[in-house]
């Protein structure tokens, strides 16, 4: 495997000859929608994001896993993976993401740039109508987070496309559940059957109940905690090790990020790990074959566009 200093040499040359993250623990919060039986469905009603200037009802998350080999000072440790807070999620530049993007130019790159690209996943809220997880219990506060793949989510966003959809499918009286439906295709498993419904539902009392008690989720605070200048060195200095081959320093980095199952080292003011909040969530997103643009993706747009005639549907009903 060629080093970091390697790579960014061949890079260098390359240009010049054309001229050129501590999330939360997890859970019973989180809804493990990944642990559902093969043929079984599990009925969602999201609710709107508790920020009102979030023009979507959910947020996206952006992750980078950082592969280390074993733990220093630890012969026993195996291969290990600490997951990271990509920046761009928060509108700034990522260290590491600038470093692989012209990674892809390199054929014989590719495979280790789509090892460290970006991991996309989204936040969402709501209630569980059918649950098909038998020992699943749901939590005090029924409200419960949904972590969704990137397989799942161009579903829900087609369906707000449909010009039959009068409503947004997270109104409180004429709101859609999105049925969560898991099959199985080349060993994996697989949500693309997965709909929303068709008939407009009112919240129970009961749920209305619930908003009321214990009120929205700000969705924001879902996502791993904004890297200041200490935790964006951290990052780089820990993907560095990372493409060359070294082990993870729990010494150096494990104040701020470290595997799940590490403690802090001894001295440090820090509780939690990056990793912690998704150790039970499975890894759904296949790596891409190229980066995808920075700037925002027309879809998204699309998808506002729809959310902001479905609102102005409703104020003209008004």
């Amino acid at each position: 495997m060629a080093s970091l200093a390697e790579i960014r040499a061949r890079i260098a040359a390359q240009e010049n000859k054309k001229q050129k993250g501590s999330s939360a623990p997890a859970d019973n919060a989180i809804y493990p929608h990944w642990n559902m039986d093969e043929g079984t469905t599990a009925s969602l009603r999201f609710l709107p994001d508790g920020l009102a200037t979030n023009p979507d009802f959910w947020v996206e998350r952006l992750m980078i896993k950082l592969p280390f080999n074993g733990v220093k000072g630890d012969a026993a440790a195996k291969q290990i993976l600490v997951q990271v807070p990509c920046v761009e999620m928060y509108g700034m530049t990522c260290p590491v993401i600038s470093e692989i993007r012209p990674w892809y130019k390199d054929e014989s790159l590719k495979e280790m740039a789509n090892k460290y690209w970006k991991k996309r996943s989204y936040f969402f809220q709501g209630f569980v109508r059918q649950n098909p997880i038998g020992d699943d219990k749901t939590p005090a506060n029924p409200i419960r987070k949904f972590i969704v793949s990137p397989q799942i989510i161009p579903i829900i966003k087609a369906g707000l496309m449909d010009p039959e959809i009068q409503e947004l499918p997270t109104d409180y009286m004429r709101g859609l559940d999105f049925n969560i439906k898991k099959t199985s295709k080349g060993g994996f498993a697989d949500y693309s059957t997965s709909t929303w419904s068709r008939r407009e539902t009112p919240l129970t009392e009961a749920e209305q109940a619930a908003i009321a008690a214990h009120g929205l989720f700000d969705l924001a605070t879902f996502l791993p905690k904004k890297p200041g200048e200490a935790e964006m060195r951290v990052i780089k200095e820990m993907f560095d090790a990372s493409v060359n081959g070294e082990a993870y320093d729990n010494q150096k980095w494990g104040a701020y990020y470290r595997p799940f199952g590490l403690d802090a080292p001894a001295g440090s003011a820090t509780a939690t790990p990056a990793t912690e909040a998704a150790k039970s969530e499975p890894v759904v997103e296949a790596k891409p074959a190229t980066p995808a643009p920075s700037k925002p993706a027309e879809g998204k747009d699309k998808t506002q566009d729809i959310l902001a005639m479905i609102r102005n549907r409703q104020t003209k009903a008004a």
